[in-house]
């Protein structure tokens, strides 16, 4: 059995994670070498930094012949705190999702318990019993308003230096939440960053795979990172994120595991590279796309 996987890709392969920042390719530029590099589809990356008026959106997209896989909520929190707040980041991206198109949001559960930029302990790196029955419920109260207010599915993201980041923490997360509503954006770099067993999520939790962020990780860098005890944002500037094929996890295993699913998944190239010159990201995103294509695993 074989499924169809569609590949894509989003702001953050070129240098984005904020809706407003002038080290960021400006987002113009953006669309553009997507297409360029020969994307088709794209995750909309954070909130505001593509146009949020969805006719200008959608003209903007129908122009470079793109589509959209799916919305992203970052910048919010983790589900565990702050649910008003996170309730109304997640239906402004929801509504902008539908109106362009896409089927998934991703919820990226960021600032996690460090400061990308100082390396700075915000909480503690481990959940209380009552933070992760918060956690669960929150999420499963998200996915809920998503798939019955707007027909979308929910994807969290585990995320490095937030309290589901390793094996134990996944699977726990998956355990605790509701199937019918919550589901993974599973992120190979960041699950590989911290030492998970990208394949047997894969094999473990097939159903509970609805959405892929595809990236890898400098084993080495990594390695480093957890020795000298440095933020994810601090590992990212220090170029962690590498550009297929030259990290860790292996493409070729997990696309095929993906693709043996038999199911219509998304696959976004998500290469972490914040911040980075604006002549950087393209060269980058067009050997990406090449290697990508060449494994004949997408539609």
């Amino acid at each position: 059995m074989t499924g169809m996987l569609r590949l894509g890709s989003c702001p953050d392969s070129w240098g984005v994670w904020y809706a407003d920042d002038p080290r960021q390719t400006p987002w113009r530029r953006f669309l553009d070498e997507l297409a360029e590099a020969g994307y088709r589809t794209l995750e909309l990356g954070p909130y505001g930094y593509l146009p949020t008026d969805p006719a200008r959106l959608a003209d903007e997209l129908a122009a470079r012949g793109l589509t959209c896989a799916g919305g992203t909520v970052a910048g919010a929190g983790g589900p565990h705190q702050n649910l008003p707040e996170v309730l109304a980041a997640t239906r402004r991206v929801a509504e902008l999702t539908v109106a362009a198109g896409g089927r998934d949001v991703v919820f990226v559960p960021v600032p996690g318990y460090r400061d990308d930029a100082t390396g700075g302990y915000l909480a503690a790196r481990e959940l209380g019993y009552g933070q992760w029955r918060t956690l669960a419920a929150n999420t499963d109260t998200l996915g809920r308003m998503l798939a019955e207010e707007y027909g979308v599915a929910l994807r969290f993201h585990p995320h490095a230096d937030y309290q589901v980041e390793n094996q134990q923490q996944v699977e726990r997360f998956l355990e605790m939440t509701d199937p019918r509503f919550v589901s993974l954006c599973l992120d190979v770099g960041h699950l590989a960053y911290r030492g998970a067993d990208v394949l047997g999520l894969i094999r473990d939790y097939p159903e509970r795979v609805g959405y892929v962020h595809l990236k890898q990780m400098d084993p080495g860098l990594a390695a480093r990172a957890a020795a000298e005890d440095l933020a994810f944002g601090q590992a990212v500037a220090m170029g962690v994120s590498v550009a297929a094929p030259a990290g860790v996890p292996e493409i070729p295993p997990v696309l095929s595991a993906l693709s043996a699913l038999g199911r219509d998944l998304y696959v976004v190239v998500e290469q972490d590279m914040y911040p980075v010159g604006f002549d950087i990201p393209l060269p980058i995103a067009r050997r990406t796309y090449s290697y990508l294509t060449s494994l004949g695993e997408f539609a």
